[in-house]
């Protein structure tokens, strides 16, 4: 028995030992928060109270976890990088983080994660900053609920929001973030989900990613950016349920996608872009129950893409459904509804009797002489684009949708 009490006082002190709670306030003994994650030890929490505490360069380099109570400031002063985490089972959570340093040789971070595992970040404000949340190297993290709002004028001299390089099995969910150079950014990082995040009004991109694979994007809102969304160089992407939204401008457009394969993009919604999607280089692709709604081109297919399907999407009042600069086709368009369809259907089955070809002569026309969209509303221009679907010498002559949907898709 005494054995037993002996054993259960020391797992107490053991246990207890890992539970202690730092303070941190300007009345305090500490009084900083370099000072608290000196002070404290491996697994103990430290709790920022309201007030503002100009620090920048705080290194977390053991297991910790950070709370900020009322969020308190933590104010860089404009000197550099704010919060680097350089160890394992690090949460910083409740922080309003200010002022990060601008350089043109280092990235600065307001808070970036170095070569770390199994870290939370989550519920931070991050306003004046150079780069926002910077994950560098690390893996089985969480990133959320965090606002990021940048001042970014030009690209030459601003960050990103959310920034991942090198970085696997990442949860990106429930941020939002604007005024940034490009909202989201991933390179060379596998196996990520980036999920129910806003996007908008950034410089460049709302979400920029290359070489990154079998990764997951849903539920998303991007809008109003600057070029819209770039997805390059990667293979087995998942794009679910996102919405792509006035993205306007002579270089813009919902998405981009350039030498992407083997992708499914399911349940997205394009609307009011100069470009809904604008594709090169990309294969074996399912396009699934899209929305696409009033963009200047629904999509526009440059080359060299082969063995993509377009099935049972919606394509609504769009000045060009599809735009394509080759006569060759490997494409298959099928059950698609398509609002400037003018067949029929005499035995109601809801499938037009007659094939729809959506590529327009004029779209090949204004592909290659941009100042010809002046006559997109004249007479002679339906009468081009009624000659080439009768006799189709410029665009492809089998590149129709067989069965096209005479009512709009719902789902």
């Amino acid at each position: 028995m005494r054995n037993l009490i002996v054993l259960f006082f020391v797992i107490f002190m053991t246990s207890s030992s890992y539970a202690f709670q730092i303070e941190v306030c300007n009345t305090c003994p500490i009084s900083t928060v370099k000072k608290a994650i000196a002070q404290a030890k491996d697994f103990d929490t430290i709790i920022i109270k309201k007030g503002t505490y100009k620090e920048y360069g705080i290194i977390v380099d053991k297991p910790l976890t950070i709370i900020g109570k009322d969020y308190p400031v933590i104010d860089g002063e404009l000197k550099g990088e704010i919060i680097t985490i350089i160890s394992d089972n690090v949460t910083v959570d409740g922080l309003f983080i200010i002022n990060v340093g601008t350089s043109y040789t280092e990235d600065f971070a307001a808070i970036r994660v170095r070569k770390s595992k199994h870290f939370v970040i989550k519920n931070l404000v991050l306003e004046k900053l150079f780069f926002g949340i910077y994950i560098e190297k690390s893996s089985y993290g969480k990133v959320f609920h965090n606002k990021v709002i940048g001042d970014a004028v030009e690209e030459y001299n601003s960050g990103n929001g959310i920034q991942l390089w090198y970085s696997n099995h990442i949860e990106i969910e429930h941020n939002y973030v604007e005024h940034v150079r490009d909202g989201i950014y991933l390179e060379f990082s596998d196996d990520c989900i980036i999920k129910n995040n806003v996007s908008a009004l950034n410089i460049r991109y709302g979400l920029h990613f290359m070489f990154s694979n079998d990764d997951i994007y849903q539920d998303n809102t991007f809008e109003n950016n600057g070029a819209g969304v770039a997805v390059m160089f990667s293979k087995k992407i998942k794009m679910y349920n996102n919405i792509f939204k006035e993205n306007w401008g002579t270089a813009s457009y919902g998405m981009l996608l350039k030498e992407i394969n083997d992708a499914e993009i399911i349940g997205n919604t394009f609307e009011e872009n100069t470009i809904g999607i604008n594709i090169e280089g990309s294969n074996r692709i399912i396009y699934k129950h899209n929305n696409f709604k009033n963009n200047g081109w629904a999509i526009k297919v440059k080359g060299a893409c082969y063995s993509n399907t377009y099935t049972e999407n919606n394509f609504l009042y769009n000045s060009f459904d599809i735009a394509y600069n080759s006569k060759i086709n490997d494409n298959i368009f099928d059950r698609n509804y398509w609002s400037s369809y003018t067949g029929y259907d005499l035995n109601k089955d809801g499938v037009g009797d007659v094939p729809y070809r959506p590529v327009k002569l004029f779209s090949y026309i204004v592909n290659r002489t941009p100042e010809t969209i002046i006559l997109l509303r004249s007479m002679f221009i339906d009468i081009i684009d009624f000659s080439e679907k009768v006799s189709p010498v410029f665009t492809p002559d089998n590149l129709l949708d067989n069965n096209p949907l005479t009512k709009k898709i719902t789902w």
